[in-house]
């Protein structure tokens, strides 16, 4: 976390060198005690960190600040805020707040900030068409920027191996959950396995399907006993269900 808030605060030290005079005038913060409140607000923040079953290739994080559109002119300031906007994640593109709290103008203004998040997920290693399914030859582990798209960044063979294609995907792109047509384990109807789980404890059983069985998305399912429950799908027929 502190090599990130470095890296953010040698940013924002470059880009207030080029703010306009306006800001930079008399009775605004100074450049040190503008990136001090930046820098307290990031160590707030979860910074984007690999899940636990990751940490033997951990995740290299980079941030790099925009600039403000150069026709804003902004008053003198003699108390500033950095602040993190609601909605706004330190993942891919997003924005930084600065708030003047104490002058004659009140104004607010938002950096552009950029979030590169390097980690291994699975690259194209052919031309890959609509319609065609993905074999395991055709993809390969590679360090990626997991941030540069909304969509997750796919890291298990497991996960693509099977799975049809939507968009064409160029050798060496990195291959995201909405490339490829979700996975449907069974249709309404179908007879299904149930594994339910809990605190200690897993019992399986039996049950028929009430809706189909798209992966990532809640299946209900009718059990033996009458009940009906919502489980993930997770296999061919299989629902699994936590309580």
């Amino acid at each position: 976390m502190a090599r990130v808030v470095a890296q953010l605060s040698a940013c924002l030290a470059a880009w207030v060198i080029g703010v306009p005079t306006a800001l930079a005038g008399d009775g605004v913060a100074s450049a040190p005690s503008l990136q001090a409140q930046v820098e307290g607000l990031l160590k707030q923040q979860p910074l984007p960190r690999a899940a636990e079953a990751e940490k033997r290739q951990p995740w290299r994080v980079e941030v790099s600040l925009g600039q403000l559109d150069p026709r804003i002119r902004l008053a003198p300031c003699d108390r500033v805020k950095a602040y993190l906007p609601d909605g706004a994640q330190l993942w891919g593109r997003t924005r930084v707040g600065l708030r003047c709290e104490q002058g004659t103008v009140r104004w607010n203004v938002y950096w552009p900030v950029q979030v590169k998040v390097w980690g291994q997920a699975l690259v194209a290693t052919v031309p890959l068409r609509p319609g065609s399914v993905v074999a395991a030859s055709d993809v390969a582990l590679a360090e990626v920027d997991l941030a540069a798209s909304g969509s997750p960044a796919l890291a298990r063979q497991a996960d693509i191996v099977g799975r049809t294609v939507l968009r064409a995907i160029s050798p060496g792109q990195s291959l995201r959950q909405d490339d490829v047509k979700t996975r449907r384990w069974f249709a309404a109807g179908d007879p299904v396995r149930l594994n339910v789980k809990g605190a200690g404890f897993m019992v399986a059983g039996e049950g028929v399907a009430l809706s189909p069985g798209d992966e990532g998305r809640c299946a209900r399912v009718r059990t033996e006993q009458g009940r009906v429950l919502c489980g993930q799908p997770v296999g061919e027929r299989l629902v699994e269900v936590t309580l």
